[in-house]
């Protein structure tokens, strides 16, 4: 065998995997339950709601564990809000089961409990896709809905932005509007996580480069 043939198959070294990189908590992580579902109220205004349970790491999130109550139709209200305004390919929901709204039927219809765990398998998978959109993780909506008690359908939608390292707008604002601080504020401007496109893009160049070109002129 020639000595290329040994190193083509040559396997690569790999570093040892120690006690930290097997039980330490993940770089980055983002867990969310769907459990303990309950069922309120009387006749037709009978429903179902579902603990939702995040826990993460993410610096977009300002809470890195939280615990609201959801029924279907907010979920519902999620995908039609990421749909409309962050324009991604949203999974699907669960069906919403019309068969089981029909009177007279021979069981519980929506309120039977192999149907309810069925639908909170969906649910749970739909979110877990959904809020693991890096694109999705921006929109007010979807932190509304994962870490606010009541969900505000009057809201004004928008970008959450992220920071790190201490980082905060009024200091990345400071930064920016003295001319010896044009190269740190680049820097820190590239730190910023999340929401970076579109109109903060826009407003960041031309307060960043417009306001520090002028002082300096």
């Amino acid at each position: 065998m020639s000595d290329a043939s040994v190193a083509d198959t040559r396997r690569l070294n790999s570093k040892p995997q120690d006690l930290t990189d097997a039980y330490g908590p993940p770089s980055n992580f983002l867990e969310i339950d769907v459990f303990n579902p309950q069922t309120v109220g009387v006749g037709r205004g009978r429903f179902t709601t579902y603990e939702v349970r995040m826990r993460t790491n993410l610096p977009v999130f300002k809470l890195k564990e939280s615990s609201v109550r959801r029924r279907y139709s907010d979920f519902e209200w999620l995908k039609n809000e990421l749909e409309r305004y962050c324009k991604i390919v949203v999974t699907p929901l669960p069906g919403k089961a019309w068969k089981r709204r029909l009177p007279f039927r021979g069981d519980e219809g929506l309120f039977e409990e192999s149907f309810i765990e069925e639908r909170r398998q969906g649910l749970e998978q739909f979110i877990n896709k959904t809020a693991g959109h890096p694109l999705a993780q921006n929109e007010r909506c979807l932190h509304m809905f994962l870490q606010e008690e009541i969900i505000d359908r009057k809201y004004v939608p928008g970008k959450v932005l992220a920071v790190s390292r201490g980082l905060t707008l009024r200091s990345f604002s400071l930064a920016i509007l003295r001319p010896s601080s044009l190269r740190r504020g680049r820097k820190l401007g590239a730190e910023v996580l999340g929401f970076w496109g579109g109109g903060f893009r826009n407003w960041t160049e031309r307060h960043l480069f417009g306001l520090s070109l002028g002082q300096q002129g």
